[in-house]
This record gives C-alpha cells, structure tokens and sequence, in this order.
C-alpha cells in the first residue's frame, strides 16, 4: 500500500473552517460553527474517503470523482466538505495505484489540508480497508481515531450538523450510517425473468454515505471478514454487525445525500453548486480592529437572517491566500478611507490565482462613512473610477458593484444600514445584474 503526504508544506492544519464554496449546500449561514443544542464532538474523528472507481456508469474517459465541475474536480469539494469540519483531524484519500499523482496535484493546487493520500485495493472494501490501516500506521495508539466516518468521494453536499450525527451515534452505539426512504418498489426476479416477489417499501430504506464506526469496531470488522466480504461485499454496517455483533444506529439523512452517479447527475451537481456559490461570500476587513469586527459581526448577522453564508478574513494573503483559489465572492470593506487600492489589488490577486474562471466571480466594494464624512461636502464618492475597474475586471469574468452606507452612532439606524446592504449584496450576488457593474449603491 503506498502512502503520500502532500500536505507537508501547508501550515494552517487545525485552524478551523476554509473557504464555504458551497458546500454547501442548503443555503444556511454557518454551516462551519458549532451550534448551541446539539450534540458537542469531544472525541477525535477522521474519514476516510474511497475513491478508486472508474465510473463505467458516467459513461466518461475521466472517473467521475475527477471530472471538473465549475474548474475545480468534484473531489476537491467533498474533501472541502470535511476540511470545513474543525472537529475533523485528518482525512484520508484512497485512489487508484495511478491517480496518486493526480490526487496530490489536486491538493497542492486547491490548498488542501488535513490530507492523506493512500493507494487503493481492487475492490471497494479492499480500499476502505487501506484507509483504516493508514490511520493506524500514522502513529501510536493515542493518536488514533475514536470515531472513523465513511463516506463517498462523490457525494460532495454533505453537512456538518449530519455528520455530528452519526460520529456522536458511531461513538455511543460502535456503528451508525445514514438512511433515505425508498422512492421505488423493490422487485425480486426469477432466473426466466418473471416476477418473483416485492418488497414492502415502507417497511425498507436505502443505505446511503456517511456511516461512522468506532476505530476499533471497523478495523475488528475488516481483520474479521472473508475474502468473499472482500470481494463481493459492498456494505460495511453488514460487516459490522456479521463481525462485531455491532447493531448500527440507523439516521435518516437529508436530500442531499445523493451520489454522483451517471454523467446526467454531474450536470445536476454543477447546479447546486452554482446555486451555493451564489449565497455565499468572503468579507474582507483589512484586519481594521474595532471597526471592522463590528461591521463583520453585524453583517454576518444580517446576512445569516437571508440564509447567505459569511467567511469574515482580514485579507487574502499566506494563509488567507486559498479563498483566491474556490472562486468565492468577495466584499471588500473600505473603512474611513476611500481609496480603490484594496479592491485594485484583490482583482489582480484573482486574475492571477483564476486566469481562466469560468462563471463570473462577484466584488462588492463596501465603502462606510462616518457621520462626519457624509456631512462633509469635499467626501466626493469615486464613481467613475469604479466604472473605470469594472469594466476592466468584467473582462476577466469579474463583476465589480459598489455599496455605500453611513456608519452611525445610533445603533438602530446603524442596523438599519447594516441589514439594506447585506439585502442589497444578496441580490446583486444572486442576480449579477450587468446594468449595476461599476454602480455605487447607497444602503
């Protein structure tokens, strides 16, 4: 089994959630954050990834974990998914022998963290269980996993609060997976190809990704199985419940739990993606202390209230530099100052780390005036030099708009501005609206 760490020059291990592109996907704010109610993940968690199909059933020369959606591979977004996770320690990757390469490419490219890349077996249980065994060889026994998550390369739309789910069930039951509803009758055939018998549909569900296990119940279950199991099996709850007399917490999971599957599904998940991309942004203060953690406190606030997803950061260099590469939204937040150097140099930072983006990228350039500012006559707002860069940045498929509000001393009339410009950034996000480039819009 040959491993690869391609992760070794990345230093922003366990440092919390990246860049939200999406993932994710039911439009919510705050999908990274541990929300109060729910169940606290105080015990250590790493997935593992298969990732050696050849997808035969997409009908495509590339597997269909890597076929580009939006410029990025698919699996660069179910691992996002994970990497997003702060709880989640580390993330094992198990490919073909020959994609190796590949994989680690694709990691060094979209900064990704937390990575493990292992070769697979000839058969998906063969690969799940070189995941395993690659946890158990990075260290001692202390560092290994309580809990091991299971789960799709190609299924990229899953969220955190579901797998805090079924690793708190892993935990406390040796084995959890989620469940869906069946949505067609099950049918069993005769060797002539006649009906044999049905299946009370509401009596079954489908077994779907992700399904969670202590360390010790599926390394147990594989060291356990026959090669039949290995040959043949498909389905590791079975192996855990046959091996390990381990009786899975069952969960019913969301929609978006699908897999990629066949090559109409690929279509499909660029759309959501699209989708997500849109109710999403980086808020870039310029680390302005005070000032600018109120703006992003009150904003993530009202933006969260439209169902639009925040990631406050003080810039976008070293480690910060990685957002250039999801092809996010930005705003740019400009506080008692006027100058469009800022936003002049995040244009540059994008065309350079997005030569060839393929659907247009979003800047709202967010200028916040004092009261004293705004009763001043000599303020004189640059709304022809935003032209000027919007019409150059809109050749290199990125949208320029502007937003200007007061920052009052009156709280209300504060949150008042606050919650017109978070409204006014999610439609210009959302509809991209060609007549407003280069626009100042007042909030």
């Amino acid at each position: 089994m040959e491993v690869l760490h391609p992760n070794v020059r990345n230093k922003c291990e366990g440092r919390g959630r990246p860049a939200n592109p999406g993932v994710f996907l039911d439009g919510r704010a705050g999908k990274g954050d541990t929300c109060s109610g729910e169940p606290s993940v105080d015990f250590t968690v790493s997935v593992v990834l298969p990732a050696g199909g050849t997808g035969e059933r997409t009908g495509l020369h590339t597997p269909k974990q890597f076929c580009s959606l939006l410029g990025r591979p698919l699996i660069s977004y179910t691992i996002q998914a994970f990497e997003r996770v702060s709880w989640i320690q580390r993330i094992v990757v198990v490919v073909a022998k020959e994609s190796m390469g590949l994989m680690a490419d694709i990691i060094q490219r979209f900064h990704h963290h937390k990575v493990l890349v292992v070769s697979g077996g000839s058969t998906r249980h063969r690969s799940i269980y070189n995941g395993v065994l690659a946890l158990d060889e990075e260290g001692t026994a202390p560092d290994r996993p309580r809990v091991v998550i299971i789960h799709d390369a190609v299924r990229p739309f899953v969220e955190e609060g579901f797998l805090r789910e079924i690793a708190v069930a892993a935990k406390d039951h040796g084995a959890a997976g989620a469940i869906r509803p069946l949505v067609s009758t099950v049918i069993a055939t005769t060797s002539e190809g006649f009906l044999d018998h049905s299946l009370e549909r509401a009596k079954y569900r489908a077994s779907e990704m992700p399904q969670g296990f202590t360390h010790h119940v599926i390394r147990q279950a594989y060291q356990r199985c026959t090669e039949a199991d290995f040959e043949f099996g498909t389905e590791c709850l079975h192996l855990a419940l046959q091996y390990c007399g381990t009786n899975a917490k069952l969960i019913e999971g969301p929609p978006t739990l699908w897999k990629v599957t066949y090559k109409k599904d690929l279509a499909a998940a660029e759309s959501i993606l699209k989708e997500s991309l849109s109710e999403s942004a980086c808020m870039i203060t310029g680390g302005r202390a005070a000032a600018a953690a109120a703006l992003a406190e009150a904003f993530q606030k009202a933006a969260g209230a439209l169902h639009m997803g925040l990631d406050p950061i003080p810039d976008v260099t070293a480690e910060n530099s990685r957002y250039l590469l999801k092809e996010s939204n930005f705003i740019q937040v400009s506080i008692n100052g006027h100058c469009l150097s800022e936003v002049e140099a995040l244009i540059k930072a994008l065309e350079e780390a997005n030569p060839a983006a393929l659907h247009p990228l979003v800047i709202i350039w967010m200028r916040v005036l004092t009261e004293d500012e705004a009763s001043d006559s000599s303020t004189v707002a640059p709304t022809s030099a935003l032209l000027d860069m919007a019409s150059t940045a809109k050749l290199h498929q990125i949208l320029l708009y502007g937003i200007q509000f007061l920052q009052s001393k009156d709280s209300e009339r504060w949150q008042r501005s606050v919650t017109k410009a978070a409204e006014i950034t999610r439609t210009l996000i959302r509809e991209r609206s060609p007549a407003l480039v280069g626009q100042l819009l007042q909030a």
